[in-house]
């Protein structure tokens, strides 16, 4: 494990947060500047497809960061019923369908902040879901949330 009290190279993450990747974990990068060139803020490795038992505890992770998260846009194809609301420590947070693949997730703060996280497949092997959530979050990352499992050997979700 990498010691924590030695800082990384700027704009990387400490070696010991990708080695503690597992199911059920999320990685974010989140620029506080306005603008924000890389396609993805973070990536998420849900234990499994059923949303009411993985979304809860992904909204308090990022709840944590971003303040209150308000609406979560999934692709409907690529859960198990999707329901149209969940409440989260007494909030009521909407999901929304939009076809935006499976290996996407779209997270809103407020009326217009939006924040999209790359899906690493519940089936991923733990090299390939640490592979694929690094890129994710690499600084200046461009690839699209696809193109990044298919790179990192992770595949699609829809072989599980």
């Amino acid at each position: 494990m990498a010691d924590f009290d030695t800082p990384p190279a700027p704009g990387r993450l400490p070696d010991a947060v990708h080695e503690a990747v597992r199911p059920g974990t999320a990685l974010l990068r989140l620029e506080t500047t306005g603008s924000r060139e890389g396609v993805l803020d973070g990536a998420w490795w849900p234990r499994s497809r059923d949303i009411g038992e993985e979304l809860p505890a992904l909204v308090r992770a990022l709840s944590e960061h971003l303040g209150p998260v308000t609406r979560v846009g999934l692709d409907a194809a690529a859960w198990d019923e999707l329901p149209v609301r969940l409440i989260v420590d007494d909030r009521v947070v909407h999901i929304a369908s939009f076809p935006v693949g499976d290996d996407t997730v779209l997270i809103t703060r407020g009326d217009r902040d939006h924040f999209s996280l790359l899906v690493v497949p519940p089936h991923a092997t733990p090299e390939a879901a640490r592979a694929a959530m690094a890129r994710a979050v690499q600084p200046g990352n461009t690839a699209q949330a696809g193109q990044i499992l298919i790179d990192t050997g992770t595949g699609s979700s829809a072989q599980v």
